[in-house]
């Protein structure tokens, strides 16, 4: 009989001397007491899972010492052809953790495909709860969420990026849907200016950075209430730092 795949969870940054009653604010016991006992992780990032699971052995021991359980990585620059590989533990019976470098894994994530194949082989699949970004933007934004979309990352080329921001701006007007978007941190700055620049002035931007941690900060106003600010020097505090972006027109 299979194993079960089982879809864990990680922190959105969590500092790696957090102790587990900490964790417990993000990751619900019964997550730790299941992922503490996986001996076999599939993972987006192996240095980041182990920092993971020292954090979960300090609220639950691991089952095993964590330099005797295996880590396969699956990210970007895994090839397709490499999936039933990794697949083929639980095809043996072995349970696994698939899990992603923060939030929760096959969202933005390239663990999808593993999931989607683990499906073919009638392998159960078991979403565990814990945080996500998006949906987390989403609740704190006071924006529609009813209806709203994940683009990913836009285009870096300036103009392709503009002519994505119009008209993903004139469906949200359309269609009263709110549009999210994440950037590489060290951009930031330069995407809230390309967001304030092409939407409409009355058009609604979110900026939520460092979502469930200490230095949190979520703010929602409008593009040309962000525009003035950057003109006056007064970005966000969100340098390097994991933001994500939404609007919704007016």
């Amino acid at each position: 009989m299979p194993g079960i795949l089982y879809l864990i969870p990680n922190t959105l940054g969590q500092d790696a001397s957090a102790s587990g009653q900490s964790l417990a604010t993000v990751i619900p016991t019964e997550v730790q007491t299941i992922t503490a006992r996986l001996d076999y992780f599939i993972a987006e990032n192996a240095k980041t899972t182990r920092a993971f699971l020292k954090l979960i052995d300090a609220a639950q021991t691991l089952t095993k010492p964590l330099q005797k359980i295996e880590i396969a990585e699956l990210n970007v620059n895994t090839d397709n052809n490499a999936l039933p590989i990794l697949l083929a533990p639980l095809l043996f019976g072995r349970d696994a953790g698939l899990i992603s470098e923060t939030g929760v894994p096959a969202v933005a994530d390239p663990g999808a495909n593993l999931v989607r194949l683990a499906h073919t082989h009638a392998i159960q699949v078991r979403p565990l709860v814990g945080p996500s970004s998006l949906l987390l933007a989403v609740m704190s934004s006071g924006l529609n969420g009813q209806n709203f979309a994940f683009n990913g990352y836009l285009p870096t080329d300036a103009e392709k990026r503009s002519k994505r921001i119009k008209a993903l701006e004139q469906r949200s007007r359309q269609e009263q849907q709110t549009q999210l978007f994440i950037e590489t941190p060290y951009r930031n700055t330069a995407f809230l200016e390309a967001l304030s620049n092409n939407c409409q002035p009355g058009t609604l931007i979110c900026v939520a950075t460092d979502l469930a941690l200490s230095s949190e900060s979520i703010k929602t106003q409008t593009a040309a209430e962000w525009k003035a600010a950057l003109a006056a020097g007064k970005a966000p505090n969100f340098q390097k730092k994991p933001t994500v972006f939404l609007l919704l027109a007016q």
